[in-house]
């Protein structure tokens, strides 16, 4: 099989992400977290698979990076039973009650929209669904974020949600917001708005296991 050409510049990006989720999972470990960093997406697979015990039930509260990893289909090939609002077969009624499932899930298994240098998570939903499953459980909690979502402070880490994951979101759920029409956040009131709930983990909360994978790819959004 011919190998891809690579970029003579990639070793030295490869190097620079390396460095920066090594640098990230020292500030989540300190604030609580059960951090680690890997270098690909194949290896995330791996770590999940190793943290989610087989036979468990696992909630996934909406992640595009979770799916990019293929962590739903191999999951469900070993027998893990999986809870996620994304099935496209879901009538309103029980989708409602999806949500509910998956929160009430043996493990919550997602990503976070944006990481910040000194450890913390931050997120933002229209529902609340995500981030309530994030703010409190008794369920172990599983992230996998990709590098791209490193941010250098909280307030580039909200305005990075902001602009470069809620208007790919809004497409993709067809949702009428303005910022489905400019790429970028125009802090809008619509009533279609999806930047209605934000969460910041400072640190992990108590009682809790909180896995969080950074991964030296670009993930989701």
């Amino acid at each position: 099989m011919k190998e891809k050409n690579l970029s003579p510049f990639q070793p030295a990006m490869t190097e620079k992400n390396r460095l920066l989720g090594e640098a990230v999972v020292k500030a989540l470990s300190e604030n609580g977290f059960s951090a680690k960093y890997v270098e690909t997406r194949e290896e995330a697979l791996m770590e999940v698979l190793e943290l989610i015990p087989e036979g468990v039930s696992v909630g996934i509260p909406g992640s595009v990076t979770i799916r990019e990893i293929g962590a739903l289909e191999k999951l469900q090939e070993r027998g893990n039973k999986i809870y996620h609002h994304w099935d496209p077969t879901l009538t309103p009624e029980s989708k409602n009650q999806r949500l509910t499932d998956e929160n009430n899930s043996d493990y919550i298994l997602t990503s976070s929209n944006a990481v910040t240098h000194d450890g913390m998570l931050v997120n933002i939903d229209g529902v609340g669904n995500r981030v309530s499953a994030m703010a409190w459980g008794n369920n172990p909690i599983v992230y996998v974020v990709g590098i791209n979502k490193v941010a250098k402070d909280l307030q580039s880490a909200i305005q990075r949600v902001r602009d470069e994951a809620t208007p790919p979101n809004a497409l993709r759920l067809s949702i009428d917001t303005p910022c489905s029409k400019t790429g970028h956040c125009m802090d809008c009131k619509s009533p279609s708005r999806v930047c209605r709930a934000l969460l910041i983990l400072e640190r992990a909360t108590m009682g809790r296991k909180s896995h969080v994978v950074i991964v030296g790819e670009d993930l989701g959004y």
